[in-house]
């Protein structure tokens, strides 16, 4: 059994950034926005979009155009919410963001996602626990679909879910256009069970396994179509902003040598440590990041369905995708589990401005 791998260790040990304050209803970042109440109790948003001269990739074709696709999937995970994230991101005035970030920006709507039937076929129960495994491969063929013509169309691929069952389709649609590229799956949690193992049975837990063949797709119906996308090879991943991982999930990273950055790391290192290790394994690659929400400390982003203390600051966060943009090299997004049924209005408006920073971060917003 191999170690797990981390990357080598740099010089000094970068302290924490200071927790934003939360009190009466009003979060004050230090940073570029923060979630402010109007005076009938509503949330209402206080937002700077800045844009920077950031690199382009040059795989991207010009004009620089952004593909949003919705994909409101909430069969992957049990709680209901996770469908209602790309409305929120596209009301909070996301398309106007990115159109002040210099994008064109052409809105491909959501992907039709048929509810799982008593007659959907089923993967052989011998074989472990998966719920709604049909319905939630056929949607992920079709998010796979959108990616794929997004990415060979040149233009960035920016998927709004819905819970992280999606990141099967979208991570094997950029592999499919883009097959060197490197993945950096920001989560609490590593997804990477497999039906043999897995206690609940929520795809939502295993796209990471599905990406590297732990999974046969052959042997789950509505898989198929992943017969004929890449593997993903360990080395093409880095996770970021571990802290919740099944013992079963454990061993497998550990098998694989797959790069893991825990938040205990991200305490030792700093983001700034955590990045620059992440990009020297990565270095030349175009780059796919996968951002579930639930990486965020809840106090940042509480309207989650998977919430798990001692997360990413609010900088600490959108440091991450800062840097990957600043590669030059980042030419796909995801951002998933965004759940507005979970928790109050301000609640839910917090993890929205979350959510949509991280977007404007990604495609060139800076603070100067």
């Amino acid at each position: 059994m191999l170690s797990l791998r981390y990357a080598r260790a740099g010089a000094g040990v970068l302290s924490r950034g200071a927790a934003a304050s939360f009190h009466s209803g009003t979060v004050n970042h230090a940073s570029e926005g923060s979630v402010l109440m109007a005076d009938d109790g509503t949330p209402r948003m206080k937002k700077q979009v800045h844009h920077a001269s950031v690199p382009f990739p040059s795989f991207l074709k010009t004009p620089k155009t952004v593909a949003i696709i919705g994909a409101p999937m909430i069969y992957g995970q049990p709680r209901p919410g996770t469908d209602f994230g790309p409305a929120q991101l596209r009301e909070a005035g996301m398309a106007k963001e990115l159109k002040a970030l210099n994008w064109e920006v052409e809105d491909h709507g959501d992907i039709d996602i048929k509810p799982p039937h008593e007659d959907d076929p089923a993967m052989d129960q011998g074989r472990g626990t998966m719920r709604f495994g049909y319905c939630v491969g056929q949607a992920c063929k079709q998010v796979f679909d959108k990616v794929y013509t997004a990415a060979s169309e040149g233009k960035f691929a920016l998927t709004l879910g819905g819970d992280h069952s999606i990141g099967a389709g979208t991570v094997a649609g950029i592999l499919k256009a883009r097959p060197n590229t490197g993945v950096i799956w920001v989560d609490a949690h590593a997804d990477i069970n497999t039906p043999g193992v897995s206690d609940s049975g929520n795809i939502h837990g295993m796209p990471v396994a599905f990406l590297a063949r732990l999974i046969d797709p052959t042997l789950v119906p509505g898989w198929e179509w992943m017969v004929d996308t890449p593997k993903l090879h360990p080395s093409q991943i880095v996770y970021i902003g571990l802290r919740d991982v099944d013992e079963a999930e454990r061993m497998i990273l550990k098998e694989l040598g797959i790069t893991c950055f825990t938040m205990q790391h991200v305490d030792r290192y700093g983001i700034g440590g955590v990045m620059e290790r992440t990009l020297d394994q990565l270095h030349g690659r175009p780059l796919h990041c996968s951002y579930d929400v639930d990486a965020v400390d809840p106090l940042h982003a509480p309207s989650t369905g998977t919430a798990v203390r001692g997360g990413l600051t609010f900088r600490e966060a959108n440091y991450v995708v800062e840097a990957l943009s600043e590669t030059g090299h980042l030419g796909s997004l995801d951002m998933v589990e965004v759940n507005p049924s979970l928790g109050s209005k301000t609640d839910n408006a917090v993890t929205v401005n979350m959510a949509l920073a991280l977007i404007d971060s990604a495609l060139g917003s800076r603070i100067i």
